[in-house]
């Protein structure tokens, strides 16, 4: 049983956070607005120093480990954006990191892993064997495991995007937001169905990896046989207690995007907004597109959750 975080222990992670991170900009783009048909303002997560927003929930973790733990070192398994989180705050604060990735993983990401010194090891077809991979890596030599959903001080960390959009645009209608494992997501409906319930939280998940969905429809935690998305921040074939619950209590609704759907969306950011973001970052906005005409005149927020996409794809979608 997992301890949800709370608004509070958002707060704390902005404190901690801030030494190391810049805010990231709020930014309306006239252009793709009136291409929606809604005042949408984009948050920038891709202009992290890791390229994607999981960094914020890394600071917060690492910075908050044991004695016993930094000397012990750390291990988790990623698709990459959260391998490249815990590498780089380990890097910040003299920890040993160690990322298990799948075959094949995002090269990108896997490149941006180990320019921070963390060691990488690859196995598995898919993010879930990785994380098996991890587990029974962490028994064996000792190491603090990081899951990638199921940590509160993740969670915290990553709310504090939440609390970002809230000072920049109080007047906001409503939240979307991508999901993988569901930290960031959990962490906004956070910070929002405290600070401002009235503001509509709407998550989006891949149709080729739906565990989150499926899970938030039926309250059970189910899985998938595969999760073979082009958004690779997307695929995780099974669901994770903690944010799934806090999910469960506080979203308002769960939209499903094809890849189809994000490769339009991402080269609607390009031609729009002048800006890069990989599958799961355009997710927000391909959910965006697919219910705009209940979203007409409002005010909404899209978490541009993370940039890193190869050229070779980006040059292929456009």
């Amino acid at each position: 049983m997992y301890v949800k975080p709370t608004f509070t222990d958002i707060l704390r992670a902005k404190n901690r956070i801030a030494p190391y991170l810049s805010k990231t900009p709020l930014i309306e783009y006239p252009l793709l607005s009136e291409a929606l048909g809604f005042e949408a303002y984009v948050k920038h997560e891709n202009i992290q120093p890791t390229g994607a927003f999981k960094i914020r929930g890394g600071i917060n973790l690492i910075s908050q480990l044991s004695p016993d733990e930094r000397k012990r070192g750390v291990i988790t398994a990623s698709t990459g954006n959260h391998g490249q989180s815990i590498a780089l705050a380990s890097k910040m604060f003299g920890v040993k990191a160690v990322v298990c990735v799948q075959e094949g993983a995002n090269p990108v990401k896997v490149g941006g892993i180990r320019s921070y010194g963390a060691e990488i090891i690859e196995g598995g077809k898919d993010f879930d064997e990785a994380r098996e991979n991890a587990e029974r890596l962490s028994v064996e030599k000792g190491y603090r495991y990081i899951h990638s959903a199921n940590e509160p001080l993740l969670i915290s960390g990553v709310g504090t995007v939440g609390l970002e959009i809230l000072e920049d645009l109080p007047e906001l209608d409503a939240v979307i937001v991508p999901v993988g494992g569901g930290s960031q997501a959990s962490g906004i409906c956070t910070c929002f169905k405290t600070a401002a319930p009235d503001v509509e939280i709407i998550a989006v998940q891949s149709t080729h990896a739906p565990s989150v969905y499926n899970s938030w429809k039926s309250g059970k935690l189910e899985s998938t046989e595969s999760a073979k998305t082009m958004a690779d921040g997307l695929a995780t074939r099974i669901a994770f207690e903690l944010p799934v619950s806090i999910m469960r209590d506080l979203l308002d609704d769960f939209v499903l995007v094809t890849d189809e759907e994000l490769e339009a969306a991402i080269k609607l950011y390009v031609e729009k907004a002048h800006t890069i973001a990989e599958g799961a970052g355009a997710a927000s906005l391909a959910a965006g597109i697919k219910i705009r005409d209940r979203l007409q005149g409002k005010k909404v927020a899209l978490i541009l959750s993370g940039g890193n996409l190869p050229a070779d794809v980006l040059k292929s979608i456009l």
